[in-house]
């Protein structure tokens, strides 16, 4: 058997996030769909982790293997033309057989996007916040987010979570217009809800809600219904996975 890796990209507004569910379209299940009628035998994909429903990513890594050598470019060329248009491919490469597309991944990279007043044009893809925010102290907040490593204040209640444990490697927020900012954070892995719940709570000391001491209390508690509120998906990307 012959591993490969697929590097694409979906938007995942009509899904029910990644992962196969039995109540609604995964991107996992119509990417095995579209894989296995062009191979012509049942194939199953491993992702790199898992996004939300509504949950998009520019770059999302799975792995799958096949008994025969195969022609990647080829490959992307027929998947793209099967595949719906809010799921692209961009290369289908070769891999050792070791290489595991989600426990090989050493970073992955989110980002929320945040714009504070109405742009039509953004509303898909970005949160239109209706309160004025101090960056310069979610500034402050997300740096201290890096000298933690227990995230159980931002995960989901009742997560199958083995451990709550997270490296975060970066974590900052950056403006990209007058009215536009992004929040970005870098870790080795993530717990289900934790960036949205991270932003949430970032917004509530944006708003002087709670000050940089109270949210180290949060985090050292690691109590979930002491943090702020799990963001809308739709503003969240998975942005880079590096192996």
């Amino acid at each position: 058997m012959q591993r490969y890796f697929i590097y694409f990209a979906y938007d995942g507004t009509a899904y029910h996030g990644w992962q196969i569910q039995p109540n609604g379209i995964s991107v996992q299940e119509v990417l095995q769909d579209a894989l296995s009628k062009i191979l012509r035998r049942k194939t199953e994909v491993v992702g790199a982790g898992r996004t939300d429903t509504g949950v998009h990513a520019r770059l999302m890594v799975a792995h799958f293997d096949h008994p025969e050598t195969i022609d990647g470019p080829q490959l992307t060329y027929r998947l793209n033309r099967l595949l719906p248009s809010d799921i692209s491919i961009n290369k289908v490469v070769a891999v050792e057989e070791t290489m595991h597309a989600r426990f090989s991944a050493k970073w992955r990279t989110y980002r929320y996007y945040v714009h504070t007043c109405k742009v039509p044009f953004l509303r898909h893809y970005s949160y239109e916040t209706p309160y004025a925010l101090d960056y310069e102290l979610m500034a402050k907040g997300a740096e201290r987010i890096t000298h933690h490593e227990d995230f159980a204040a931002f995960c989901k209640s009742g997560a199958d979570n083995k451990t709550t444990l997270c490296a975060v490697r970066a974590c900052k927020w950056v403006q990209t217009s007058g009215h536009s900012w992004y929040f970005e954070i870098t870790a080795n892995r993530f717990l289900r809800n934790m960036v949205r719940a991270t932003v949430g709570t970032l917004f509530l000391l944006g708003r002087h809600k709670i000050s940089l001491t109270d949210l180290e209390r949060i985090l050292d508690e690691g109590n979930r219904s002491h943090a702020g509120e799990s963001m809308p998906p739709h503003a969240l990307f998975l942005e880079d996975i590096e192996y």
